[in-house]
Parts: C-alpha cells; structure tokens; sequence
C-alpha cells in the first residue's frame, strides 16, 4: 500500500500555526503575569512596605536595614527582597503569607508588631498572592544583610510574642459587610488592612494591644501622636469635608487645618499620594461612617488662636518673654510675626499641631522638623533639636519656652510644656507600662504582670473551648 503523500507546504503550515498558538500562549501568560505582578506593586504600596523595608539614604528597596524607634527599643527592618543569601527568595508562597499574616518567618521565629501583621492578617488569599508575586519577580534581589534588631531583655526572647498575639491578633480575612456599600467595604479593607491605619490610630492598653473599643480615637506613637480621625465634630474629623480629607490623604495639607509630619507624612510619601482617586475616596467614604469618639469639653483642633498682635509691644519690653525671643530669631522669618504663615510655611493658628489637647506633635515637629516628598516637590521644615544638624540647636528649655509661647498665642492655651516633656519626646516618648515593668528594679512587678498574662490567655482559651 503506497503512503499518501503529503502536500507540499501542509507540514510547514500546521508547524507554524502549533508555533502560533504556542508564541500566543506564552505572549498571554507574560501579560497576564506583568499585570499579576503590577497589582502586587499596588498592593505593596497601599501597604506601605517601602517606608519600613527601604532604608534612607538610597539603601536599596525592600533591602531592609531602616531603624523603627519603638517603645521597646530599636527594631531594625528586614531584606524581603528576593535574595536567596539575605532575603525572602527561599520563602514558598505560604511561608510568605505566614509571615506577612501571622508575624511568623519561615525559621519559625516570631515577628514584632513593628510589622503591622495584627492588621495584615486581614488581606485577602488572592491580594497575597498578587504581592508574592512582586516580591519574587518585581523587586531587585539584594544580598546585603542588614543588622538584626537587638531589643533588652525580655523582649530580645522573641518567642514571648506568642503569648502576645494570643492576646490581641488574630488570623481572621476581611469579611465584607454586605449591608455597606462597595465603596465604604473597600475604604474599610484599606484603612484596616492594607494600609493599616489602625495601628496608629487607634489606642493601646498597658501591654501595647489595640483597645478596638475606642477604634481610630487616636494613639502615641511615642515622639508623635496619631489624632482622632473618626467622624466627631469637635475631637477628630467631622469638621473637614470629604475633599478636605481626601487632599489631606493624597497631599499631607491642608491650609487652615493641618500638614502632615513624623509617621504620616512618611506614610503619604511612600503610599498614600499613589493610591487612586477610587481608593482614597473609599478611604473618605469608610471614616465618615465609623463610630464617632468625642472628648467632652474639647474644641476642635483645627479652629483654635488667632493672629498675634502684640509683636510691638514685645519688642519694647526689657525683659521680652523667652518664648518670644526664640520665635522672633528662629521662626517668625518662616511662619510670620503674627503667626499667620505665606504660601509655603503654614499658619500657626487653625492647625491641629497647636490645638491639639496634648502638645506631642508640636514638640515633636520643632525637634524633628517636617519632611515629605509630594508630587516630586520637597516639603521641608528644620529640627531644632539636639540632634540638628544645619540650623540653630535650641535646648530642651528653649524648646519648651517657644512651644509655650506658641500655644498660648496661636494653639491649645491651656497647655503648658516643660522641659521634661521636652526630653521625653526627644527620647522617644513615654514608655508603656510594659516597658517600664521590664527595667531591672521593676522585675517583680512583670511577674505579675506575666501571671495576669497567663491567666488571661488560659481564660481565653477556655472560652474559645466553650465556644462562648
């Protein structure tokens, strides 16, 4: 039986459409996993990676090696760059989410709640995998290893965590609400787990849990304190529009309200200015809707002073207040004689730094100075503390003196700064109870409180078992 033969140009035809279908598979799988990793990109973002695991000065993104100031000490950020010598290129997909939701790394050691897991653990199977992705195959590996974070005793035992987060974390996803709109669920997504604005903003007890009760009424972050951003008129943000709130996300400023400094303004430069206009609206849409949290007896922050007028008259005097003295040389050549401000330095009255009911943010900000980057443009005000290094350094007497001028002039007149508080903030603020309890002559009381501990996780562990 003769083969058939096979017509001249059949085989190249059918070869080069199998090569067709084959170039179409890979150009679709290529495209399909450049968007997969370009969503992760967002996600990282949103999440505010940058801002920990990228040291200043150029270190290299996602390199590790920035310095996280905390109540316990100094907590130095990891590589999660897909180094396989000094980062996370040997992490599986799930030891990857274990990690980023549960706070523990792939050799089994316990993260601290510098790394917001306890907000984290709310992120979504598919988000998770988006971001996966972009770690492996979207971030530059880099195989410097940065130096580890050395905290006193006890909290150098990082397996002590464990009882912590039987305590305050756990491992539950969003759920979305199905009585609130798309809008406000995925303000609520954002704000509670992607961008972990809860972790700031919202109080903590003794042994540094989230008091959930009081959600987003504000909390120290040490030096700084995250304000009230629930919807009460007078103590958070009830007063400010829905545009107001959305430039305030995107930008940091707000005239005759408030700039952004410390923390947030770090989280406006790396995050919040990149989000889109849908997500910072859903962010506005979810805080006008969460409980509000008022504190009786409080003006707003935002509508406290007035223009100062007796500049003359203090000039004349022989023996001017010190307070004016300093504000004269060092500050009123930026933020005006009267307090007033110009289009680039802001207004020392309605600013929510000077009204506040507690003056943490205004020390903090003539200590540390402001710094954030938007829209390619540098928003820059100088420290004047001890650490200074261009400008004028003022003492801690100083410093307390010009904040004292300045809020009883232009801010919250019923508060007065010494120069205690003035070194407390410049030391990192006032250490939580946990924290002192861990100094050597206090010993005796963390057995106590380790004894409450116990109790409290063995109580919640026989109410999960009664199902209670």
């Amino acid at each position: 039986m003769k083969a058939r033969k096979v017509r001249r140009g059949c085989l190249p035809f059918a070869l080069s459409i199998l090569l067709s279908a084959t170039f179409s598979a890979h150009a679709e799988n290529a495209t399909d996993s450049a968007a997969l990793i370009a969503k992760g990109k967002y996600l990282a973002i949103a999440a505010d990676c940058g801002a920990c695991h990228t040291a200043p000065d150029h270190g290299a993104e996602m390199g590790g090696g920035y310095i996280i100031s905390s109540p316990l000490g100094n907590i130095v950020s990891s590589n999660i760059t897909p180094s396989k010598i000094a980062g996370i290129g040997n992490y599986s997909e799930a030891d990857f989410a274990k990690a980023v939701r549960e706070g523990v790394n792939k050799q089994g050691q316990n993260l601290y709640p510098a790394m917001p897991y306890t907000s984290y653990a709310k992120i979504s199977d598919d988000d998770i995998h988006a971001l996966y992705a972009y770690f492996m195959h979207g971030v530059k590996p880099d195989d410097k290893v940065p130096a580890q974070t050395d905290l006193p005793f006890p909290f150098n035992i990082r397996a002590s965590m464990m009882v912590w987060n039987l305590l305050f974390a756990d491992d539950q996803r969003f759920t979305p609400d199905a009585g609130k709109s798309a809008a406000v669920n995925r303000g609520d997504y954002l704000v509670n787990a992607l961008a972990h604005c809860d972790t700031c903003h919202t109080p903590r007890n003794a042994l540094m849990g989230q008091n959930n009760d009081k959600a987003l009424s504000g909390g120290s972050l040490g030096s700084w304190y995250a304000p009230n951003i629930t919807p009460d008129r007078e103590a958070g943000i009830g007063n400010w529009s829905d545009a107001e709130i959305a430039q305030y996300l995107k930008t940091g400023h707000v005239a005759g309200k408030a700039q952004a400094a410390g923390p947030m303004a770090e989280a406006i430069e790396h995050s919040l200015q990149y989000l889109s206009d849908d997500d910072i609206n859903a962010m506005v849409a979810y805080l006008r809707q969460i409980p509000a949290v008022s504190q009786p007896g409080l003006p707003a922050r935002d509508n406290q002073g007035k223009p100062a007028v007796n500049e003359a008259a203090l000039r004349a005097l022989p023996n001017p207040d010190p307070g004016w003295a300093v504000y004269s040389s060092t500050c009123a050549n930026c933020h005006q004689p009267d307090g007033a401000g110009n289009a680039v330095y802001p207004s020392l009255f309605h600013n929510t730094a000077t009204g506040a009911p507690q003056a943490d943010n205004l020390i903090a900000t003539i200590v540390y100075g402001v710094h954030r980057t938007v829209n390619g443009k540098p928003v820059d005000m100088p420290g004047f503390g001890p650490e200074a290094y261009f400008t004028d350094r003022l003492t801690d007497q100083q410093i307390a003196d010009v904040s004292n001028y300045v809020l009883k002039n232009f801010g919250n007149a019923q508060l007065t700064v010494t120069p205690e508080q003035v070194k407390t903030i410049r030391n990192g603020g006032e250490p939580p109870l946990i924290a002192r309890l861990a100094q050597p002559l206090t010993w005796g009381g963390a057995v106590v409180v380790l004894i409450i501990i116990v109790l409290a996780v063995s109580i919640s562990r026989r109410r999960k078992h009664h199902g209670a």
